[in-house]
């Protein structure tokens, strides 16, 4: 039979006194390993792995607990006292600024703070450049911090309630040509689908204002978009696009291909200076070398000088015409005088 458990305390030469300073201890370290797990949990995210973002406004002159208040309102943080507990903890409580914010309920604590403790602008500016491809814009706008590449592409399978869209296959791959190269300013946190909004409402603006002062008919608002695109990544000049425009229009009419190489390298997944033979046989509905009338559908983003261009050609009898090294083009109306140009203007 063994010993009573006071007796091995006794053997042991523990006091009574002793074993309550030992069992104290035990329990004020389970208490403050609990705490510790608990306030842990108060500065995880309130939804782990969500995508979506909270607009907040901080007022000016917003104090650490109304900034507490309008954080738990919105679900971004569990509890007020917690955030001003932390904030103040770390000395943070007067480095909090006011402005627009758009935060995500996956953040922690310290990422909420750490934006707050930043400042956000009013707005954000970005340019697409003219002639950029849906994969270049969404580069763009996720080298910017607007959204993700990801975040893009799943909002261009979005449908969009613009005219000049119906009918189109559905898809990202509809919004190539259409989303208009532009500056814009966004609010921070503004959607992929807001800032693709944005676009295709600006391109639409653009478009109707030269229509209505166009002299080409019998093109769909698809083939002039598309043909623009081709004169915006063919031209380099301003003054030269209505010509090629015409040229481009010319062969369309006589049956003509257009072996246009912006079309091919518009398959690449990086541009070449110089196009082999194997890249001119590519097979594919875009490569205009070997299929007859237009790809179909753009192939890049074009600006207002091109769609003017298209809609207002120069009236020409040209056919041909090859880039000189200065990026203006040499324009030829027989093939013998474009094999000439060629030979002069690319020996290489």
């Amino acid at each position: 039979m063994g010993k009573p458990e006071e007796a091995l305390w006794r053997e042991r030469g523990i006091s009574r006194g002793r074993r309550f300073l030992v069992w104290s201890a035990g329990m004020l370290a389970g208490l403050c390993l609990l705490g510790w797990l608990y306030l842990e949990a108060l500065a995880a995210p309130v939804q782990p792995g969500a995508w979506n973002k909270i607009k907040v406004e901080i007022p000016a002159g917003a104090t650490a607990a109304e900034i507490a208040d309008i954080l738990t309102a919105k679900g971004l943080v569990r509890h007020p006292w917690f955030f001003r507990l932390y904030v103040g903890w770390h000395n943070e409580d007067r480095d909090l600024k006011p402005g627009k914010y758009f935060l995500s309920p996956s953040m922690n604590i310290n990422e909420i703070v750490a934006e707050l403790k930043k400042g956000q602008p009013e707005f954000i500016q970005f340019t697409i450049p003219e002639g950029y491809t849906l994969k270049q814009i969404a580069r763009l706008l996720a080298a910017k911090g607007l959204v993700t590449e990801e975040e893009f592409w799943r909002a261009a399978s979005l449908d969009y309630p613009f005219y000049f869209l119906a009918g189109l296959p559905p898809g990202p791959q509809r919004l190539e040509g259409f989303l208009f190269p532009d500056t814009y300013r966004v609010t921070p946190g503004a959607t992929a689908q807001e800032i693709i909004s944005l676009l295709l409402k600006r391109f639409q603006e653009v478009y109707e204002e030269e229509i209505d002062n166009a002299q080409v008919d019998g093109l769909s608002t698809l083939e002039i978009v598309t043909l623009a695109s081709i004169v915006e990544r063919e031209a380099k000049k301003d003054g030269e696009r209505p010509l090629i425009a015409g040229v481009f229009l010319n062969r369309l009419r006589r049956g003509m291909r257009l072996e246009s190489c912006a079309t091919v390298e518009y398959l690449l997944d990086e541009p070449k200076p110089v196009l082999s033979r194997a890249d001119l046989e590519i097979p594919s509905p875009y490569n205009t070398y070997i299929v007859e009338g237009l790809p179909p559908g753009p192939i890049a983003s074009p600006g207002r000088a091109s769609l003017r261009a298209v809609l207002n050609p120069s009236p020409t009898d040209y056919l041909y015409f090859v880039a000189k090294p200065d990026g203006t083009h040499a324009f030829s109306r027989t093939l013998d005088e474009h094999n000439r140009a060629i030979m002069k203007y690319q020996k290489d």
